[in-house]
């Protein structure tokens, strides 16, 4: 079995064809990870429709929800939702909630004046609603009043905050069960994390990394790259932190004409630092280091034009 502290997940790409999500999900429980984890990107498939049908169609393996957008789900109908999944298959659920992509939801006229207050807010009232307890009153965002949550699960689903700034991380570490990191997500970044949620007790941190396996570490990195064509943007800072070329990054993806460009171009260093590739026993010592960081779980992004073959791939880590 598995150590639960240093489990190994894969995410369910958000664009794969619709007839391969079950197969895919049934491909990661036969290979023996751990966790396969749904994205809920706007434009895409919705997260609970996605985790309710893997959790059907599969026995063991644990489906996390990264994330649904505070913004765009009430807190008591994102509990519910939860609750649901928790009940019919206990123990395989993780519940993850973020703030979303500030762009999308601003697309759609819901990103709040103050999204950590709603966050805040968000994540006490689901944890809360999953465990029976009081919602607490008088929140800007949230308010839940004279209802009744009968429906509760034995088991309840950890409630993790997929964000990547100092003072989400930190709200993270006093009201969640966990933080989710986007990727990419090397050592340095689990440890600043980490730091800045200086949670009271025990804490999930699940990553998010590209990845690609190849006896050719040449060809892992080609296959790697498109997915790190977006880290030189401003979000992505945060995950920068620590590395020695945060710096010359910035500055080589300004010389850039487009993402795209600063994928295909990139020093190899800097993807081997970005993402896990190589041969399957270069990847494995790049896990181990992740978890030696601090990470519960590291969630492995395939690439590539076949993902299920990919997956496979991802597997000989195992």
């Amino acid at each position: 079995m598995t150590n639960p502290q240093r489990r190994v997940g894969v995410m369910l790409p958000r664009d794969l064809p619709i007839g391969q999500v079950l197969p895919f999900a049934r491909r990661a429980e036969e290979l023996g990870f751990d966790e396969v984890w749904v994205v809920e990107d706007l434009g895409f498939r919705g997260g609970i429709a996605q985790a309710g049908a893997i959790l059907a169609a599969t026995q063991r393996i644990t489906v996390g929800v990264g994330i649904v957008p505070a913004a765009a789900r009430l807190a008591a109908f994102a509990a519910m939702e939860f609750a649901t999944l928790g009940q019919l298959f206990p123990g395989r659920v993780i519940a993850g909630i973020g703030h979303g992509m500030a762009g999308w939801i601003r697309s759609l006229d819901a990103w709040p004046a103050s999204p950590l207050t709603l966050l805040s807010e968000t994540t006490t009232a689901v944890r809360n609603i999953l465990r029976g307890l009081e919602v607490p009153q008088g929140g800007r965002y949230v308010s839940v009043k004279d209802v009744e949550f009968t429906e509760l699960p034995e088991v309840v689903p950890p409630v993790v905050l997929g964000v990547r700034g100092p003072k989400s991380i930190a709200l993270a570490g006093q009201l969640s069960d966990g933080v989710l990191l986007a990727e990419p997500a090397p050592p340095s970044y689990i440890r600043a994390a980490l730091a800045q949620a200086a949670a009271p007790g025990p804490f999930e941190v699940i990553t998010y990394d590209v990845a690609a396996v190849h006896t050719d570490p040449a060809q892992a990195r080609a296959l790697a790259r498109p997915g790190l064509a977006w880290i030189g943007e401003p979000d992505w800072a945060p995950h920068l932190l620590g590395e020695p070329f945060a710096q010359e990054l910035a500055a080589f993806r300004a010389q850039c004409a487009s993402p795209e460009e600063f994928g295909a171009t990139m020093p190899d260093e800097w993807v081997d630092a970005l993402a896990l590739t190589g041969t399957a026993e270069t990847v494995r010592a790049s896990l181990a280091a992740r978890h030696d960081a601090g990470a519960t779980c590291v969630v492995m992004a395939p690439l590539g034009a076949d993902r299920l073959a990919a997956l496979d791939q991802l597997a000989l880590v195992l």
